[in-house]
Order: structure tokens, then sequence, then C-alpha cells
């Protein structure tokens, strides 16, 4: 395998990955880290974005790297972003998270978060209905997204700003999200029951 087909290799991955690839998924096209190390220099087709994450250094930008950084690292056969930072994607609320928050099925509960991220894992695996593609990341739906962020301590602002703007811009109905609270506590129930009557 020559340079060029490395490279398109790589770039396949990183295209899916909004820019990013992890040193591993690099080996697996055929770089050597000696190699990442050498295109992350200055002037380089890489630029190192955190230990064992690298980013096409001319891929578009986004406000959203950080979370794509997160998930990637994460992994991104299993990370689905969630809570807070899932209402940072959607643009519902003006919360701004401390931490990046993803949901990871529950076997991987031992698995030590990278820094400034916050694992999550549901007794119940997320359902196909339970996450979309937003700003090309897997994400829990906006009916998940408002009642894990409640459930999780959102300040209550956040979330009724949240329920408000999902619902007039066609996101969610208050139907959805009376059927998604259905399965959940009695006080997140009659919460969300109160934020659509306001």
């Amino acid at each position: 395998m020559d340079d060029q087909d490395r490279w398109e290799i790589l770039g396949r991955v990183a295209e899916s990955q909004a820019g990013y690839v992890t040193t591993a998924q690099a080996e697996q096209a055929g770089f050597h880290r000696n190699a990442l190390r050498h295109h992350a220099r200055e002037g380089g087709r890489l630029e190192r974005a955190g230990r064992g994450l690298y980013r096409l250094r001319f891929y578009p930008s986004s406000p959203f790297d950080h979370v794509a950084a997160a998930w990637v690292l994460a992994g991104r056969e299993i990370a689905v972003v969630s809570h807070e930072s899932a209402l940072e994607l959607y643009e519902l609320s003006d919360a701004v998270p401390s931490k990046i928050h993803l949901t990871l099925p529950r076997r991987y509960r031992h698995r030590a978060a990278p820094v400034g991220v916050h694992f999550h894992y549901p007794r119940e695996p997320l359902a196909d209905g339970d996450v979309r593609r937003v700003h090309g990341l897997p994400t829990t739906s906006p009916e998940r997204t408002i009642l894990d962020a409640l459930e999780a301590g959102t300040q209550h602002e956040q979330i009724e700003m949240a329920v408000r703007q999902a619902v007039d811009r066609a996101l969610t109905t208050p139907q959805r999200l009376r059927a998604a609270a259905a399965g959940r506590a009695g006080t997140t129930r009659s919460m969300v029951e109160r934020l659509l009557r306001e």
C-alpha cells in the first residue's frame, strides 16, 4: 500500500468522526506512531488533539469539536452524546456543561472516563428510537435528553427552556414527551406535566 492509499483510508475514517482519528485507527490504516508524530509537526497534515488522538489539520472545524473528540476517544461504536452535552448539540436551553456527557452500555461501567468527560450507564440499554444523529454525532433523542438532564439535576430553568424550545422548534411534541416520561419516576412525570402546562 502506498502513501496515498494510506491517507485515503485515514481520510475516510476521519470523515466519519468529525476529522478525528485515534492512534490505533491510524496504525490500522498503515501509519507508524513515528509517522504520526512527524505529520503532527507544524505545517503537517495532522494536529495532536489529545492523548492517542489526532485531527486532520484542514478538516472544517465546528463549535462541537470538543464533543466529537470525547466521543471518538470513548469509543465511537459504543458512546452516545447525552444529557447536557446533547442539549448543547440540539441548542436547547443555554446550559453550558462543565463536562462532556456520554452514555455507554452498562457493561462498560468500569471504563475510566477521560478528563473532562462524564460517563452515564443506564440500567436499560438505549433503544433505536432513543438515538439520532446531530451534527454527525450519535445523540440521545430530544425527549430522552430532556428527561436524562432533568433526572441528573440540570437546573430547572434550563429544563423549562429546553422543553419550550424543543416543542416550539418541532423537535418533539407534548405527547412524545409524556410518552417518554411514562416509564420514569413519578416526580419526573409530574415535573414534565407541569412544564408542559406552563
